[in-house]
């Protein structure tokens, strides 16, 4: 692939629209019936933590974070990541990731976990958790079942059903 200049900025409220016909052409209705999926539409995104990446004014990809609870510890779930079809393989995804955790880690944010690919996401350094670790709220392969330490020992003694809320600070 080519280079390709893209620049990386903060989700705006008026990118709402674009960001759901962009998940809509890339995910298609199957996104519906996925566990992660359902689970995000009981928790709004962080639009502090959420990004889109843009070559020139064209958005081509978007990245979202939400609130979660792993049993009863904080974290966050990662996704959607969505690209453009005809910009994927050109690292705008892994710098989507990259500026969401970079983000989250400076905000104090400790574990993010999300339902992916291991080769993919390995690269930004989430790794599978352990079989029987973590549930998900439906069904879920569970070696798709990925977590990020943004601290060291961030998922040490970690464990149980994803819920969607946490509890009032």
């Amino acid at each position: 692939m080519t280079d390709l200049d893209f620049t990386i900025l903060s989700e705006s409220p008026d990118d709402a629209a674009a960001i759901e016909r962009l998940t809509a052409r890339t995910f298609g209705p199957g996104r519906f019936a996925k566990s992660a999926y359902r689970l995000r539409e009981e928790v709004e995104h962080i639009p502090e933590l959420s990004f889109t990446a843009r070559v020139g004014t064209l958005m081509v990809g978007s990245v979202r974070l939400s609130q979660i609870l792993i049993g009863e510890a904080k974290a966050l779930l990662l996704g959607p990541l969505t690209i453009e079809p005809p910009f994927r393989g050109r690292g705008i995804g892994q710098n989507l990731i990259a500026r969401a955790l970079e983000e989250a880690r400076r905000k104090g944010h400790r574990l993010v976990v999300l339902v992916g690919d291991e080769p993919y996401y390995a690269r930004s350094g989430f790794k599978a958790a352990a079989k029987g670790r973590i549930e998900m709220p439906g069904p879920a392969d569970p070696a798709r079942i990925l977590v990020a330490e943004l601290v060291p020992g961030a998922f040490d003694g970690v464990s149980g059903a994803i819920r969607a809320d946490w509890p009032a600070a």
